[in-house]
């Protein structure tokens, strides 16, 4: 009795509920704050009053046949009818346990979680969570006034998950877990594994109605697959939620909202994906999402997750893929969270070396633990299952394969060879790419790694990591860095520029100027352009049709393709007024235009992944700052890029070309339309029978100022 007044009980299956005592069928309920309790039966009759064992709110009494019984509760000013969670028996499939605890569950949001359930002819919810050093777990909501002592868990073992069937809950209502810890602690957690939770500040999961989503995307899955392999087109324009645009009163849009704007500006704009900063539940929203808590859950803060599945239906109706960002290297450690779990560094390492991020002040998962791994595992096919998601974009996974990732010598533990690779990061992530690969081929998987780790792209069976894409940080680097220089110092830094096809095929890459190099600083694309305004803007004009000739898929964050000239603010909107003026409009008609060609040129794309795909024709013209390559598809017209890097037009400028016949002008930054000075080559130019650059015919060019160039052979 003690121990359940006092909420310290760890087994209260064995004293509530129905039980045989010295050969008499008994009731007992601890009901804290009740008048009194009677058993009632079906039709609301009373079987017999409950006698009260203690003042805290502990009934009991003898019945014959208890079978059918429900309890009426007599709170001061209301009576309540319901039935007895302590009746019901265990609800967990033993298979679901077992397979938990070897680590190989991948639907962990079916099995643990809160799930409206109907049981012995009963609607209530069917809660479990892992927690298998606790001493007690309860659940708690406004449907037992947040008393941990009204609803304790059963424990299954070996398993360590707790579970309870709370009759008469409905969808939509607040739950946690309060949490009696091995080390004495008592809190009250959001769900692990919850698939809604309430709006930050507040923190309580909310139960998720089980109605299934109705999609109309039959079609785009049908034929996404084509859409998503190397020599496929991607352009992904990469935004955070809440400040592409807002409300006229400053608030976030939701979803249903930002699909009305944001799907046909994207689709109008001719990229054919959107990544989404993450979009998962994080508790602080300066964080952009990087810092989440619920792996299940898409943040409440633009809606419900119907209305997240319904702008997912909305993008493929509009023929545009969806990417989110997951975040499965590191959690914060608010209270109400993941962090000591169950009393003990369940989800995190216990030693710091390992467990805790000195960069960002958040907790490394402990990816060797098996029930750990099937969490986030489970959660990355949970949202190409649940929300049809067409990829993930893993973040930081330089700082999961490395153990002394951002550490001092003695900050760090090595493997069990004494190596400093993360071997158990290494097959979590082998896992969760063979798991895509199998169970949905046709979706992606992109790695944000930064560091040379082989084969990040290579199948697992060949000992890859197994991503379809990883980002290409080192194009990135070395390309800002030239840009950002006064062009005449280019010609000391030309291999900024060049370095990157030295290493192009090691992996199947994606271009990245994404939101990471407009903040903290480092000014936005714009602002580090260099010279007077024209040339800020000819120069970022110049660099998008590097980019975009360039092999490699292209990413661009939000505001990029507008030239803003400020850092991104994540509690604003994108300027959008900025289109008002006239370079900032051209900068967003180039984009659109690249797009357009990229999609529409073969020898752009088809051959990212390929060598054959690319010919230097000018790579060492360091003094004129120009370079020059053709791309080649397999029976499709040949592309030539030229890229200008000085503000000097070059006049009669002869340059190699495989064919002979005319050659269309397909892009000239620097044309009128895009705010540039005119300079071109009046649409087309013809080959002469003239060798040149290894080739026998030639053109004879006009090559405008800080300009990129770009024919396509008719």
């Amino acid at each position: 009795m003690d121990a359940l007044v006092e909420g310290t009980h760890g087994d209260a299956f064995a004293v509530l509920g129905p039980h045989v005592a010295n050969g008499r069928r008994v009731v007992r309920t601890f009901q804290p704050g009740a008048d009194g309790v009677e058993l009632i039966d079906a039709g609301g009759r009373v079987l017999k009053a409950l006698d009260r064992l203690h003042d805290a709110g502990l009934f009991a009494g003898d019945t014959g046949d208890t079978s059918g019984y429900r309890l009426r509760v007599r709170w001061p000013g209301a009576t309540q009818d319901t039935h007895d969670p302590y009746a019901f028996g265990t609800l967990l499939d033993e298979d679901d346990l077992h397979r938990f605890a070897e680590g190989t569950h991948t639907g962990l949001f079916r099995f643990l979680g809160a799930h409206p359930s109907v049981v012995d002819g009963v609607h209530g919810v069917r809660f479990a969570v892992w927690a298998p050093n606790a001493r007690r777990v309860s659940v708690v909501g406004d449907f037992d006034s947040w008393d941990g002592r009204r609803h304790p868990m059963r424990k299954r073992v070996p398993a360590g998950v707790w579970e309870l069937f709370v009759p008469g809950l409905l969808p939509g209502a607040r739950y946690k877990y309060e949490v009696l810890g091995a080390d004495g602690s008592l809190t009250q957690r959001a769900d692990p594994v919850a698939l809604a939770a309430e709006l930050p500040p507040s923190t309580a999961s909310i139960v998720a109605d089980p109605a299934a989503f109705h999609w109309t995307d039959e079609d785009w899955l049908r034929r996404r697959g084509a859409l998503h392999h190397a020599g496929s087109p991607l352009s992904i324009y990469e935004l955070h939620a809440g400040s592409w645009l807002r409300g006229q009163d400053g608030r976030e849009l939701h979803w249903d909202e930002l699909g009305e704007r944001l799907i046909p500006y994207v689709a109008g704009m001719g990229f054919t994906h959107i990544e989404l900063l993450p979009v998962s539940e994080h508790p602080f929203g300066g964080s952009w999402g990087y810092q989440p808590l619920g792996q299940f859950a898409p943040t409440s803060r633009f809606g419900t997750p119907e209305a997240f599945a319904r702008f997912v239906d909305r993008c493929h109706e509009a023929g545009v893929g969806v990417i989110v960002d997951w975040v499965p290297a590191h959690f914060p450690t608010d209270i109400h969270g993941l962090a000591h779990f169950d009393g003990t560094p369940l989800y995190e390492h216990a030693d710091p070396r390992e467990g805790f991020h000195q960069d960002w002040n958040t907790l490394i998962f402990n990816l060797g633990r098996n029930e750990v791994s099937a969490f986030l595992v489970s959660s990355a096919l949970a949202w190409l299952e649940r929300f049809h998601v067409d990829g993930l974009r893993v973040d930081a996974v330089a700082s999961m394969l490395y153990r002394d990732y951002s550490r001092k010598a003695g900050e760090w533990v090595p493997n069990i060879h004494g190596g400093r690779e993360n071997l158990e990061s290494i097959a979590f992530l082998r896992r969760v790419n063979q798991l895509v690969v199998e169970r949905h081929p046709d979706c992606m998987t992109i790695a944000e790694e930064s560091t040379a780790w082989p084969g990040v792209t290579r199948p697992v069976e060949e000992g890859g990591l197994g991503f379809t894409f990883k980002w290409n940080m080192g194009w990135m680097h070395d390309s800002l860095e030239y840009m950002s220089r006064d062009p005449i110092h280019r010609r000391w830094h030309h291999g900024e520029m060049t370095f990157s096809m030295i290493y192009a095929y090691s992996e199947r890459y994606v271009l990245p100027l994404s939101h990471d190099e407009v903040v903290h600083g480092k000014r936005s694309l714009l602002g580090r352009m260099p010279g007077d305004e024209w040339q800020r803007f000819a120069n970022l004009r110049a660099y998008y049709g590097f980019m975009w000739g360039h092999p490699g898929k292209k990413l661009l964050f939000t505001g990029g393709e507008i030239a803003q000239p400020h850092e991104w603010n994540h509690d604003a909107q994108i300027a959008w007024d900025l289109l008002d003026h006239p370079l900032h409009l051209g900068v967003q008609r180039l984009v659109r235009d690249l797009n357009r060609v990229y999609a529409d040129t073969p020898a752009l794309h088809a051959l990212d992944a390929d060598p054959r795909g690319f010919r230097w024709v000018i790579g060492d013209d360091a003094d004129q700052n120009v370079f020059a390559w053709m791309r080649f598809a397999e029976g499709e017209a040949p592309a030539l890029v030229i890229s200008n890097m000085t503000p000097t037009p070059r006049h009669g400028f002869r340059i190699g070309v495989p064919q002979d016949g005319r050659w269309r002008e397909a892009i000239n930054s620097d044309a009128d339309a895009y705010g540039g000075s005119g300079v071109g080559n009046e649409g087309e130019r013809h080959a002469q029978a003239v060798p040149s650059h290894g080739f026998d015919h030639s053109l004879v060019v006009s090559l405008p100022p800080l300009s990129t160039v770009i024919f396509v052979a008719d």
